[in-house]
């Protein structure tokens, strides 16, 4: 399963990395808005942990940009 984890505070995001790591998961790492749309686009995850005030694009604009066809293939909790 392949997880992208959205957030600007780097030792939150590291540690959050770190866990789902060595949990046997694939973990790619955004720590602002316009960087996780383009890993989101570019590695089509499984799940996204996003954080809601971010710098660049904030959570809620990551949201409304990505293609709703992609956004679908997500499960939501």
């Amino acid at each position: 399963m392949k997880i992208l984890i959205v957030e600007d505070e780097v030792l939150i995001r590291e540690g959050m990395s770190d866990y789902l790591m060595e949990c046997g998961y694939e973990v790619f790492e955004a720590g602002d808005g316009q960087e996780a749309l383009d890993l989101f686009l570019r590695e089509a995850p499984d799940l996204v942990l996003l954080d809601i005030q971010l710098p660049i694009l904030n959570g809620l604009e990551v949201l409304k940009t990505i293609p709703e066809d992609q956004l679908s293939s997500l499960s939501s909790c």
